[in-house]
């Protein structure tokens, strides 16, 4: 079976394990029509998994944000109207530090944007405490800041510092300040010096993939947190509900 056929058949990590064994290859004629099913299985299921959770989520009274000014605001919003233009001007604004990689490019092609957030400034009662919501900032709202005067300037800095040593594109607030606690380095996606499938997930406590950060959400229903033992958080009854629903990725 090929790459896509044995993904189809729920060998959906180990898939990504043999793409990632490709390095550069993936990119060849040979390979990369393979791994763009891939992909586009892939966050085909994102965007299922996050439709099930958001509505379940909606029916037990989770309070999300309704007073909307932006996308990124917004508890999921489909792909927007100017996708492939965005992602041009995002691409350019990157080239000097390298890459976007494929899977960041998919998500906003076909999933869109998500923000399960509380609503703390309508209700600071949290439902479930430091459950860190999935978070992917809109398209629009990351190019806006990559194309402000600052950002190169910014950016470069991290660059040369040998404790990063690489680009990035902050993507979502960390777990802290999602409860409205002042936090740390938002989470952020590499930007790779050579085209990449996936790329480093940076700050985010699992010390993953943006593909398998995605994983690890939907293995806990969109709150990678929520099981923490050191908090009581109730969501069994949640889980039982949406997990059998769940595509894996």
């Amino acid at each position: 079976m090929n790459l896509h056929e044995r993904y189809l058949n729920g060998e959906t990590k180990a898939v990504y394990d043999d793409i990632n064994k490709l390095g550069s290859n993936a990119f060849d004629d040979f390979h990369r029509k393979e791994v763009e099913k891939v992909m586009k299985e892939t966050f085909e299921r994102v965007s299922f998994n996050l439709n099930i959770i958001y509505k379940e989520l909606i029916s037990i009274g989770y309070l999300f944000k309704t007073d909307f000014k932006f996308n990124f605001e917004k508890p999921l919003h489909s792909p927007l109207d100017n996708t492939e233009l965005l992602i041009e001007r995002l691409e350019l604004a990157v080239k000097d530090f390298g890459f976007i990689p494929l899977s960041l490019k998919y998500f906003y092609q076909i999933v869109g944007g998500v923000n399960f957030v509380w609503d703390f400034e309508t209700n600071d009662e949290f439902m479930w405490e430091m459950a860190d919501p999935i978070q992917v900032s809109s398209l629009d709202s990351i190019v806006e800041e990559v194309t402000t005067d600052y950002w190169k300037e910014d950016i470069q800095q991290y660059v040369d510092d040998e404790d990063f040593g690489c680009a990035f594109l902050d993507l979502s607030a960390d777990d802290l300040h999602k409860d409205n606690v002042s936090g740390g380095q938002p989470y952020a996606m590499e930007i790779t010096r050579e085209p990449s499938v996936d790329s480093r997930f940076m700050n985010e406590p699992n010390e993953t993939t943006f593909i398998n950060y995605l994983r690890i959400c939907f293995e806990n229903c969109g709150f990678p947190g929520i099981t923490r033992s050191d908090i009581k958080n109730d969501y069994q009854a949640f889980f039982d509900k949406v997990k059998p629903q769940l595509k894996k990725i």
